[in-house]
């Protein structure tokens, strides 16, 4: 061996190394989020308002549900209002915490400030005695003269407010540890909960504890803060018969950590399925020249992942289903530069299928955008992998086939003209498909949801939207009108599906329907900030209505939010309103989604088929293959719609995703016979590679998977279809073999 093939050896060995150690480099950086960001059409107004909303008034809630076994056995009783006082203490200390509502710190603030309240009546009426004694002795009256003037000027006093402390205190002291004043503030006289507590109290024998994350943070922080609140809970000593933590970022966070374990898990399983069909096929072939094909897929997927790493970008779903579909799509590439002649027909082929991928960057959801991004990188790397493996492993292609007529026939084109109707059928009733977008959706199938559904019994709701007024002054007469107006018209209208939780008028409701601005501000002095916090902006420009609304179909959900927002009165002057919320958003997502069926779907058809125009030499070919796409994407909608199947935001976009398969089919198929194999086995190899998404615990890639499964079949059918058009072959005789015959046949 010449030391110039050793110094070759040498300096690719160590390029490799470096190649890999640059790889496992990323993949330690590679951050997996499944925030709900990621489901929400970034920039769009809806997902504007939910942050402006949530930097003010915090974020959706970490809803910390308790239970005991006695009805207001976690409030009445020896010790243990303080011990939950401690914990809601210990839980608004919390990194990443912008504010926490709970039972025990609402009574202690209430106490508080009826406390400062008794002791500012008391040192008023004190005053106005001596004020009135004092100039009394200046007038040289007697002594009794000058005690009835002091009993004289606090008779008014009394009148007023003497009633109304027996009335509003007949429990006794306003203190915590008096269990009279917390029955009286917290239950009824049938000791159920109080209506404008039934948020931190909403059953007799449960109490609730929302914790408001601050507004942008990230999954890392959200999975952080949702362990810390467990652990509190945990080790707060309380006598509880059930303890749930539930709420969005809880349901956010344990997909998160379901999406990080399957990775390796999901992406492990799909090498072991795939490899043991490269070691079936070709069993004369060398070990090494059977798996290279798995081998350059795998390294495209593991450098596509490294890349997201290095540029520090976070994956969602993409991470999951990344290598499934790239080992199964990409493995391909290598077995037809060993049996294409043309080489340069499976680059163009290659990059006509990472167009179509790319294409769903068109998509309003950020997680399938950056899907199509990773499926698109993971494409042109894998193909760059299989012609730096293929000088050495690939086979010698084939001679290049003749061309023959292209065979026509009666029942041939009776026979394409029916798919064809069948494909027709599918475009038509592409709108008519349910499309589902709520990132609840995603959950199917995890504890996380089967808690949220239980708390949303308990609770009576398990999501929020608020109707925010906003202005320069939203605590005068004329908008506390409003909101009193507002609230009165969206219960009466929509009571038996929206819920009020917290609301400006529910806190100031004792001063009545009409009170003056006077009236307001006192009442505000009176109520403790803690509370007018939670809808009441510090600095007075925005007014909150919070409602609860139940898990629902996210088109009705739409229509019942664009109900609300109609509803509203015409706000004041100088003032607007708005319906903002995670419902409002996803209800928005839905929208989106739902109106971009065709552009969504024929986009990657387009991409794929300019590409192919471009690259081919021949263009017939190009548009028969575009033909494919078409009918099988039809087709698979047409099936999707007779078995009563909803579309999701990742299956919403399937012609993309049929493209690949069907274009690619269509072209080698009309190359020359050999590849016919090929082409059997690259069906084969997608399906296994996809089948294996059915297996994660995700709903919404379960589903994924199946769906790409059967389209990749339906793929090959229709790359069957259009073939017969016109192909390359062997021989007249394979050329002319009918459609029905290769249909039997696969």
């Amino acid at each position: 061996m010449s030391r110039r093939t050793i110094g070759v050896r040498v300096a690719g060995a160590v390029l490799a190394l470096a190649a890999l150690a640059g790889a496992a480099a990323g993949l330690v950086q590679l951050r997996v989020e499944t925030t709900v960001d990621s489901f929400l059409p970034a920039g769009d107004p809806a997902v504007t308002a939910l942050g402006d909303n949530a930097r003010t008034f915090g974020g959706d809630p970490i809803v910390v549900l308790l239970e005991s076994q006695q009805p207001q056995g976690l409030l009445l009783g020896d010790g243990r209002l303080p011990t939950l006082m401690r914990l809601e203490g210990t839980l608004g200390r919390l990194p990443d915490v912008a504010t926490v509502y709970g039972p025990a710190t609402i009574m202690n603030q209430l106490a508080i400030t009826s406390q400062d309240m008794l002791a500012r009546l008391s040192g008023t009426r004190d005053g106005l005695r001596a004020k009135a004694e004092s100039e009394a002795k200046g007038k040289g009256l007697t002594s009794s003269a000058v005690t009835a003037a002091g009993n004289a000027a606090v008779t008014d006093f009394d009148r007023r407010y003497g009633a109304l402390l027996v009335r509003g205190l007949p429990a006794g002291l306003p203190t915590t540890n008096n269990p009279g004043f917390v029955r009286n503030v917290i239950y009824d006289s049938s000791g159920n909960p109080r209506p404008r507590w039934h948020f931190v109290v909403p059953a007799p024998n449960a109490v609730s504890v929302l914790v408001r994350p601050r507004e942008g943070l990230d999954e890392a922080g959200t999975r952080r803060l949702v362990s810390a609140v467990r652990d509190a809970v945990g080790h707060a000593g309380l006598a509880t018969s059930r303890v749930t933590v539930t709420g969005v970022p809880v349901v956010t966070s344990a997909v998160t950590d379901e999406a990080v374990g399957e990775i390796p898990l999901i992406g492990a399983l799909a090498v072991v399925v795939l490899l043991g069909r490269f070691l079936l096929a070709g069993r004369r072939e060398r070990l090494l020249r059977r798996l290279w094909p798995l081998a350059a897929a795998l390294i495209g997927g593991v450098l596509t992942l490294a890349a997201f790493g290095w540029a520090g970008v976070p994956m969602s779903f993409g991470a999951i289903v990344l290598l499934p579909l790239l080992l199964g799509i990409g493995s391909s590439f290598p077995l037809y530069l060993g049996m294409v002649a043309d080489r340069r027909k499976v680059v163009v082929m290659s990059a006509a299928s990472a167009a179509a991928f790319l294409s769903l960057a068109i998509s309003p959801l950020p997680f399938v955008r950056e899907l199509g991004l990773a499926l698109g990188l993971g494409v042109l790397l894998t193909v760059g992998a299989t012609l730096l493996l293929g000088r050495r492993f690939a086979p010698s292609p084939p001679e290049p086939g003749k061309r023959v007529r292209a065979v026509g026939g009666v029942r041939r084109w009776v026979l394409i003209g029916c798919l064809a109707a069948v494909a027709t059928t599918g475009w038509a009733v592409l709108p008519r498909l349910e499309v589902r977008a709520s990132p609840e959706d995603v959950a199917r199938g995890l504890p996380a949801l089967d808690e949220a559904r239980y708390a949303e019994q308990v609770l009576g709701s398990s999501g929020e939207v608020s109707v925010v007024l906003r202005g320069n002054d939203v605590q005068n007469p004329a908008a506390m009108k409003w909101l009193n107006q507002a609230q009165d018209g969206v219960i009466a209208r929509f009571g038996d599906r929206l819920r009020p939780i917290v609301t400006a008028p529910d806190l100031l409701g004792f001063l009545g329907d009409k009170p003056t601005s006077g009236e307001i501000a006192a009442g505000l002095q009176l109520m403790p900030p803690y509370l007018t916090s939670s809808v009441l902006s510090p600095d007075g420009t925005q007014a909150l209505l919070t409602f609860g609304l139940k898990l629902q179909d996210l088109g009705k959900q739409a229509g019942l939010l664009d109900d609300v927002r109609a509803s509203l009165p015409p706000p004041p002057p100088r003032a607007h309103a708005d319906v903002v919320g995670l419902p409002m958003a996803a209800a928005r997502a839905y929208d989106l989604v739902r109106w971009d069926r065709y552009p969504a779907n024929l986009a990657g058809i387009a991409a794929a088929g300019i590409v192919l125009l471009c690259g081919l030499r021949r263009r017939a070919d190009a548009l028969r293959a575009v033909l494919a796409a078409v009918l099988a994407t039809g087709w698979t909608i047409a099936g999707l719609w007779a078995v009563g199947q909803s579309l999701s935001p990742l299956t919403v976009a399937l012609g993309s995703l049929a493209t690949v398969t069907a274009a690619e089919f269509t072209i080698l198929l009309l190359d020359d016979a050999r590849p016919r194999r090929v082409v059997r086995w690259a069906c084969a190899t997608s399906v296994l590679g996809y089948l294996v998404l059915a297996l994660s615990r995700i709903g919404l890639l379960r589903e994924f998977g199946l769906t790409l499964a059967a389209t990749v079949v339906v793929s090959y059918l229709a790359a069957l279809a259009c073939a017969s058009l016109g192909r390359r072959a062997g021989s007249g005789k394979q050329a002319t073999a009918p459609l029905k015959a290769e249909l039997v046949e696969v």
